[in-house]
């Protein structure tokens, strides 16, 4: 039987509809999507597609700590990006999350993000 843990932290944006920031079941954990809301404010104050890459990533980092792990756990991502154009400026960004033994992943453009973002990126770890 498999135990499932609901992780939650007011670090990262509450979520916009009926999921959870991430769900913890054995030693893997489901982030899901984040885009650029700042907790603080609950606003996305981003000018910058970098600005906003990196406030996914802060999102992203503050979920990952709440369940007791970091950016060396996560073993997958999917990034969604709504201009492919905008590549390598996220992926600058995003690898600068990383030391060494980067996770599996793809990059896909898409035509519509929550709240017209630029960029939203989930990821699983292992714990």
């Amino acid at each position: 039987m498999s135990s499932k843990t609901i992780i939650i932290t007011k670090n990262a944006p509450a979520p916009i509809g009926p999921y959870n920031q991430a769900v913890k079941v054995n030693n893997l954990l489901f982030v899901s999507g984040q885009i650029a809301i700042d907790p603080a404010t609950s606003t996305i104050s981003a000018k910058t597609i970098e600005e906003e890459a990196h406030q996914v990533m802060k999102n992203l980092g503050a979920i990952l700590k709440e369940a007791g792990a970091d950016f060396s756990n996560v073993v997958k991502t999917s990034i969604f990006l709504s201009d492919m154009n905008n590549f390598g400026k996220v992926n600058e960004v995003y690898g600068s999350y990383f030391t060494d033994n980067f996770p599996a992943r793809e990059t896909v453009e898409v035509s519509r993000l929550p709240k017209d973002v630029n960029v939203e990126i989930s990821v699983i770890a292992a714990l």
